[in-house]
């Protein structure tokens, strides 16, 4: 065992008296490669603020063409993108996910045709903003259908990959998709396509925020009625640790490139736990419940919001995080400048 010392010969203050100091001996270093923005993009041509996400817009093709650019000035290396589906658009069976014409592969082909390979950009994977009722796969009789489900989900990746995207990122926690996802990408000829597994993705309260924005908020509601008004019958428990390192086992297992542990500040345990089993890239989403109540306790001045949201996402990157998906990412991408 190491000793190193004792007071007073040895005093950990020593190294904290000096800000070029603590930046030298600093353990964890945040950069904007760390980071992944997370863009909400909608068909109208101006942008519109969430309120429940307060700094956040759904952006038009256009307007995230245009993040897109200010994420390649600031250093930040992918977008994630989310579309909100026009209700006209959406069906019981989420049909629209696996049109070539529907709004994220539109906005894909804009932002490659604007930026190129510049910045990466990472697409959603689930069935959530196609469908009538607001859950990430296919309903019937009150019950999630997993493998029918699967079956859409290929389909939509595929779609998404011709647009020209290069990661997609399956959130929709069906079992056995990854596998399926990685076999209908080869056989498209897409061998070339990453997969981001949502592999660690807890039924959680703090997406609301999220769900506000992509309009799936109300169409749960409507699921209520139905018998199945949350998520908890495929995604994860929180009171569940053991269980996602065995997610994490059968995505990687069956060909996932990188892993995403979600919601990242109520699973810190999590992530540091997955990079060390699996030594494989993780990511983790500070999610929009995470971001909100930061703006929300900020603007009642009770902390200061700056300082807070890169102190959240640098004890997720000391956790173990190779990528975070924040929506401070602009933000901290300038304060580390």
């Amino acid at each position: 065992m190491q000793h190193h010392g004792a007071f007073p010969t040895t005093r950990l203050r020593r190294t904290r008296q000096h800000a070029w100091l603590r930046r030298a001996v600093a353990e964890t270093v945040l950069t904007p490669a760390d980071l992944v923005w997370p863009l909400f993009v909608h068909d109208g041509k101006a942008p519109v603020a969430v309120p429940s996400m307060p700094g956040v817009e759904r952006l038009s093709i256009d307007g995230v063409a245009r993040a897109a650019e200010q994420a390649a000035a600031l250093g930040i290396p992918a977008i994630a993108l989310f579309p909100v589906v026009d209700a006209a658009h959406k069906s019981d069976d989420g049909r629209q996910a696996v049109d070539p014409e529907n709004l994220a592969c539109r906005t894909v082909r804009a932002v490659r045709r604007a930026i190129g390979d510049t910045v990466g950009i990472i697409c959603d994977v689930a069935l959530d903003p196609y469908t009538t009722h607001g859950h990430d796969g296919l309903l019937l009789d009150g019950r999630i259908l997993n493998d029918e489900t699967v079956e859409v989900l290929c389909r939509q990746a595929v779609v998404l990959a011709e647009a020209g995207c290069q990661v997609v990122a399956p959130s929709d926690m069906m079992d056995g998709r990854v596998g399926r996802i990685r076999w209908a990408l080869d056989a498209a000829g897409r061998q070339d396509v990453c997969i981001l597994s949502y592999a660690a993705k807890y039924a959680s309260a703090f997406y609301g925020p999220f769900r506000d924005a992509v309009g799936s908020q109300q169409a749960l509601g409507t699921a209520r009625s139905l018998g199945v008004g949350d998520k908890q019958t495929y995604q994860m428990s929180p009171a569940n640790g053991d269980e996602a390192l065995r997610e994490v086992a059968l995505d990687v297992a069956e060909g996932a490139d990188m892993v995403m542990v979600k919601p990242a500040g109520t699973a810190l345990d999590i992530i540091h736990r997955v990079k060390r089993e699996f030594g494989l890239p993780t990511f983790a989403y500070q999610v929009s419940g995470e971001y909100s109540m930061i703006q929300a306790a900020a603007a009642a001045g009770w902390l200061d919001g700056p300082k807070a949201a890169v102190e959240s996402v640098l004890v997720i990157k000391r956790a173990g995080a190779d990528g975070i998906l924040t929506y401070f990412a602009p933000e901290i991408a300038k304060a580390l400048r």
